[in-house]
């Protein structure tokens, strides 16, 4: 401030002394060339010093304006991501772009997973539809939307979501500003106090069952009779049901998959029986895992029809309500797939994790050995 200060009466003693030299215009021709010279000199003056005086200064005030704009960033950011409220910034295609701590803390899931990930594919599969049209409408200017949801980790609870539209600095597109709230002030149990998580002893019993689970499996195809292949296949269901996943569907073979085992909660006789009649060759992720040889794992599945469709027409997925799944081949030692073991967890339960995933995976290969010794 204070060689700004000194840059403005530099400037204007010589807007002073250019007034004078104006003036001395009437002095006689034979005192013109002394006029002249001291013109030269002020022009002198301007080009030597004011001018790179003038550069400095500007170029120290747009560094400083760049410094407070990165500051009034991080404040905005550190705002969005402590204030209460749930918040989520998505595209017009409701793709997450930021989700701030309330609304990790509210759909169960961490900001760097959800980032980059359809808000759609937290909410249930009924109310996906309406709530992209209701995002791609306020996207084009068409005015502020709200409308209830239910976000699939706790379908029980409905979710009041309101939709406006933000511009970003610098950016082409218009982003959609969405701001969940519990409706009727009911908060989902658990997640009431948003933070890091932390250990706990829940988190701890869960591995050790996974240990348990492992050794369990390990223990009933060690003491598998001599029956053929799709008895171990059948066995191996019965282990990861009910104490593992909801839903276990087994399918053998590789080129032409054969349906082995379908295993379902007690309440869903009818969806058991219609999922054990259907061709597993109509299952895109069963099919895909047969033929690559990798193991899928999804959690809120965006295609209701990943798992093709039952008797009546319904995808599978939404009419089980599966909210994780692992779809994992079953590759022997030398490579060849004898089958195909797909979980499913529905409900409010907890989603598969990559512990999981790769606990399952190592039992899919002693499964795929025993299957082949039995063949």
């Amino acid at each position: 401030m204070a060689e700004t200060g000194e840059f403005g009466e530099q400037l204007a003693d010589f807007v002073r002394r250019v007034a004078e030299l104006k003036a001395a215009r009437s002095v006689p021709a034979g005192d013109l060339p002394t006029v002249l010279d001291a013109a030269l000199f002020e022009l002198d003056h301007v080009v030597d010093r004011l001018w790179p005086w003038f550069q400095r200064l500007s170029s120290d005030g747009v560094t400083a304006m760049a410094s407070v704009d990165r500051q009034e960033q991080q404040l905005l950011k550190a705002l969005f991501q402590r204030v209460p409220v749930p918040v989520a910034l998505v595209d017009r295609e409701t793709v997450v772009r930021r989700l701030n701590f309330a609304a990790t803390a509210l759909a169960g899931v961490r900001a760097g997973y959800a980032t980059g990930r359809p808000l759609t594919g937290f909410l249930a599969h009924a109310d996906r539809a309406a709530f992209r049209s209701q995002a791609a409408a306020v996207a084009r200017g068409e005015g502020d939307r709200g409308l209830t949801v239910h976000l699939q980790q706790e379908p029980s609870v409905p979710v009041r979501a309101t939709l406006t539209a933000l511009r970003p600095g610098g950016e082409p597109r218009t982003a959609v500003l969405v701001v969940l709230q519990p409706a009727d002030d009911l908060v989902p149990s658990g997640r009431d106090a948003p933070g890091p998580a932390v250990p706990s002893l829940s988190e701890t019993t869960r591995r050790a069952a996974l240990m348990d689970l492992v050794d369990a499996m390990a223990t009933a195809l060690l003491s598998l009779p001599d029956e053929g292949a799709a008895p171990a296949l059948e066995r191996a269901a019965g282990v990861l049901h009910g104490r593992f996943a909801d839903w276990v569907v087994a399918d053998s073979g590789a080129a032409r998959l054969t349906r082995t085992a379908v295993l379902g909660p007690a309440q869903c006789a009818e969806e058991v029986a219609a999922l054990a009649g259907q061709d597993p060759a109509a299952c895109p992720l069963v099919v895909e895992a047969a033929r690559g040889g990798s193991t899928a794992l999804q959690v809120r599945p965006e295609d209701p029809e990943a798992f093709g469709r039952d008797a009546s027409g319904a995808p599978v997925l939404v009419r089980a309500n599966v909210t994780s799944l692992l779809c994992v081949p079953l590759t022997g030692a030398s490579g060849t797939v004898h089958g195909v073991l797909t979980l499913f967890r529905s409900g409010t339960g907890p989603a598969f994790s990559m512990a999981e995933a790769q606990a399952v995976d190592m039992m899919s290969r002693h499964i795929a050995l025993a299957m082949a010794r039995l063949n």
